[in-house]
């Protein structure tokens, strides 16, 4: 196995400082260094950027990303007893690792980073997806990020992904297509990770557009489409009957047949819809 920097493989740094995985943190170690390292490098340029990663564990990606020459990486980690490893990394890349010791859904990481601003993150099973729709709706756009490139269960990638007609297409899809590119770059095996979760896994890229694919407001938007997936089996004449009392003539002014269901109506559509609403 190629070697990314001096320090030992992660295995060893497991053993040494006793980090068994723990279930109720949602950790899933990646140790294979080369994909660590692939993964970083499907972040594109970190040369000029600062980098965000949530839940960094024993540092795997933390040192991919270093090694692909991230200016700088703030590393937020819940877990206390990944701190002296992730020490023993802040040693050997002086000056470029910060590590908070805190909560990523609570911590103002933007006080320690400068634009530009990339993250990529093996994220925690148990935060990843409500992580990525405060980053995807944020009060004003731009975003503070450029791009992110995130580890999720293959289902929650393909549901970020997903187009219409397919049963993965719901919410998550169009906030992250309403103002984002979103791919899958890479898709990884349970046998990957320690322990071996019971699912594959695979690495989503966004890239923040300048601004939103159609026009909409964003609130107005995030309520009809909660209100037309939350009962994606009926029609949106009946699971959008409470939003206007005149919403049958609101649906066709948009384009939208009322006796369609949800995964039907494409990202411009539910747009139109929205502007219609406010």
């Amino acid at each position: 196995m190629a070697r990314i920097d001096d320090l030992p493989p992660l295995r060893e740094v497991i053993a040494t400082h006793g980090l068994n995985a723990k279930k109720s943190l949602g950790q899933n170690f990646l140790l294979d260094l080369n994909l660590t390292a692939k993964i970083a490098r499907q972040a594109g340029d970190l040369s000029g950027c600062d980098v965000l990663e949530v839940g960094p564990g024993p540092g795997g990606l933390t040192r991919g990303l270093l090694a692909e020459g991230a200016r700088k990486v703030l590393a937020i980690e819940k877990d206390d007893r990944c701190l002296p490893a992730l020490a023993e990394i802040a040693a050997a890349y002086p000056g470029q690792l910060e590590v908070i010791n805190g909560d990523a859904l609570t911590t103002p990481v933007l006080d320690h980073l400068t634009p530009p601003i990339r993250v990529a993150a093996n994220l925690p099973y148990n935060v990843g997806t409500e992580l990525l729709v405060r980053w995807l709706t944020p009060p004003e756009w731009p975003p503070f990020w450029n791009s992110l490139t995130l580890m999720f269960q293959r289902e929650v990638a393909e549901r970020i992904v997903a187009q219409p007609g397919s049963k993965a297409y719901g919410r998550l899809a169009i906030l992250a297509q309403w103002r984002a590119d979103a791919r899958i770059v890479m898709s990884l095996p349970p046998e990957a990770f320690q322990p071996a979760p019971k699912v594959h896994s695979a690495v989503v890229h966004l890239t923040a557009l300048s601004e939103p694919r159609f026009p909409a407001d964003a609130k107005v938007l995030s309520r009809i489409v909660a209100a037309a997936f939350g009962q994606r089996r009926k029609m949106l004449r009946a699971s959008l009957k409470g939003q206007a009392p005149d919403m049958e003539d609101r649906l066709l002014a948009a384009g939208i047949p009322p006796t369609a269901r949800a995964e039907e109506i494409d990202l411009e559509r539910f747009c139109a819809l929205a502007r219609l609403m406010t």
